[in-house]
C-alpha cells in the first residue's frame, strides 16, 4: 500500500541518518588516540551536533510545512552526506567540528520533514507509523557501532562513514519517486512557537522532555556507574544494546497503542514506571542486577516513549506538522544535552543515588505538569482520521 511504502522508504532514510551518528560515537576513542584530540574537545564535537540539530529543527524544519517537505528531506540528506565524508577524513579538531555541525543541521532538517510526510501519508495509523520511525531511528543508531566493529579495523576509521554516505547517496533518487502530500506555500508565518500557547501541545512537549531527561541521564551515567561498581565491561556494552532492542521491536506496537488508548495516558504511565526504574538504579547492589532491571525498563519504554510524538501528531493541524515535530525534537535534543552535563556533575559530587534519584523526581514533576497542561485533551485518542481529531485548529493558530 502507498502508506506502507512511504513509511518503509523514509524509515530507511531515518535509519541511515542515525547510523552515521552511531558510528561517530564508536570512533571517538580512535580520534583521541590516533589524532591527539582531547576528551574535552571531543565532548565539544558531540555537543555542537546537538546544538546545530536543535537550531535546524526549530528554525528550518517549518519550511517543510510550506510545500517543501520533499525538498527539505533531500537537502538534509545531502548535508548529512557532506558531513559524513568530512568526518571520515578529519584529523584535526576544527574540521571535525564543522563536519559534526553540518551533520546536525542535516538531521535537524530531514527528520521533522520525514515525520510530517509519514503522518500525512496515513493519518489513521499515525501512531503505528511514528513508532516505526522510532524503531528505524534506534535500529540505525545500533547498526552504526556494529558496522564500525566489522570494517573500521581492516579498512580504517573513514570506512564506516563512507559506507553510510554511499548508501545514503544510493537512496536519494527514491525521495523523488515517492508520492508526498504537500501544503501550498501561502507565504505566512510558519515558525512553530505559536503552538506553545496551546496547553495540549505544551503537554506533549513536556512529556517529550521528560523522556529525554531520562535518556540523557541514563546514557551519561550507565557505563560510568557500572565501571565504578567494578562490573565487567561487557555488561555495560551489552546493557546498552539490550536496552535499545525493545525500542526497535516494540516501537510500532507502542505507537499503535498510544493512538488507541491515548498518548497522554500511556505517556504518563510509561514515564512514572520509568521514573521508578531510574530511582532503582541509584540503589541496586550490583551491576548485574542493574542489567536485569534494565531489561524490564527497556520493554516499558519500547511500548510508551513514542507517545509524545503521537500526541503532537494528534493535536496539531496538517499545516503545522513539520514545525510541531521539529519543535518537539529540538526541545528533546536540548534537554538531553543539558541533562548530560548536569547528570555528570551531580554524580561526581553527590553520587549514584542522588543523580538517579534527582532524575526520577524531576520526571515525576514533569508528568504532573504535563497532565495539568493536557486538561480536556487528556483522553484524546486517534480512532478518527487525525485531521478530524486535532483540537488545535488553523483558525485558532491564525488568531494567535
Amino acid at each position: 500500500m502507498p502508506g506502507r511504502r512511504v513509511v518503509f522508504t523514509f524509515g530507511l532514510l531515518t535509519a541511515l541518518v542515525s547510523a552515521g551518528y552511531g558510528v561517530m560515537f564508536t570512533v571517538l576513542d580512535d580520534f583521541r588516540d590516533k589524532f591527539g584530540i582531547s576528551e574535552a574537545a571531543l565532548g565539544i564535537v558531540v555537543a555542537i551536533g546537538f546544538l546545530s540539530s536543535f537550531l535546524a529543527q526549530v528554525f528550518l524544519a517549518p519550511i517543510a510545512d510550506r510545500g517543501h517537505a520533499r525538498h527539505l528531506v533531500y537537502v538534509g540528506l545531502v548535508f548529512n552526506i557532506v558531513g559524513l565524508v568530512a568526518m571520515a577524513y578529519s584529523t584535526r579538531l576544527m574540521p571535525m567540528l564543522i563536519a559534526r555541525f553540518v551533520m546536525g543541521v542535516g538531521a535537524g532538517m530531514a527528520q521533522p520533514a520525514v515525520r510530517r510526510i509519514v503522518i500525512l501519508a496515513d493519518p489513521d495509523n499515525l501512531g503505528q507509523n511514528l513508532g516505526r520511525l522510532l524503531a528505524a531511528d534506534v535500529g540505525g543508531f545500533a547498526f552504526g557501532p556494529a558496522l564500525s566493529a566489522v570494517i573500521a579495523g581492516p579498512f580504517g576509521i573513514a570506512a564506516p562513514f563512507l559506507v553510510i554516505a554511499a548508501a545514503t547517496v544510493a537512496c536519494l533518487p527514491i525521495v523523488h519517486r515517492v508520492k508526498v502530500t504537500e501544503t501550498p506555500d501561502d507565504g505566512g508565518e510558519r515558525f512553530a512557537f505559536a503552538l506553545l500557547r496551546h496547553r495540549q501541545f505544551m503537554a506533549a512537549v513536556v512529556f517529550g522532555a521528560a523522556v529525554f531527561l531520562m535518556i540523557g541521564t541514563f546514557d551519561t551515567l550507565w557505563v560510568i556507574v557500572l565501571r565504578d561498581m567494578h562490573t565487567a565491561d561487557w555488561i555495560g556494552n551489552v546493557g546498552i544494546t539490550l536496552f535499545a532492542l525493545p525500542l526497535v521491536v516494540l516501537g510500532s506496537a507502542g505507537g499503535r497503542l498510544a493512538q488507541r488508548v491515548g498518548p497522554f495516558r500511556l505517556g504518563a504511565l510509561g514515564l512514572l514506571i520509568a521514573a521508578g526504574f531510574m530511582f532503582l538504579y541509584g540503589h541496586l547492589p550490583t551491576g548485574e542486577v542493574m542489567l536485569a532491571v534494565g531489561l524490564f525498563h527497556g520493554v516499558s519504554d519500547g511500548l510508551t516513549v513514542s507517545s509524545s510524538g503521537v500526541a503532537v501528531g494528534l493535536v496539531t493541524p496538517v499545516e503545522r506538522q513539520a514545525g510541531a515535530q521539529g519543535l518537539l525534537g529540538g526541545v528533546q535534543t536540548l534537554t538531553a544535552g543539558l541533562t548530560a552535563l548536569v547528570a555528570g556533575a551531580v554524580y561526581q559530587h553527590g553520587g549514584r543515588s542522588l543523580a538517579f534519584g534527582a532524575c526520577a523526581a524531576v520526571m515525576v514533576m514533569l508528568v504532573g505538569l504535563g497532565a495539568w497542561l493536557a486538561g480536556s485533551s487528556w483522553s484524546i485518542r486517534g480512532e478518527q482520521p487525525a485531521s478530524q481529531s486535532r483540537p488545535i485548529t488553523v483558525d485558532a493558530l491564525a488568531a494567535d
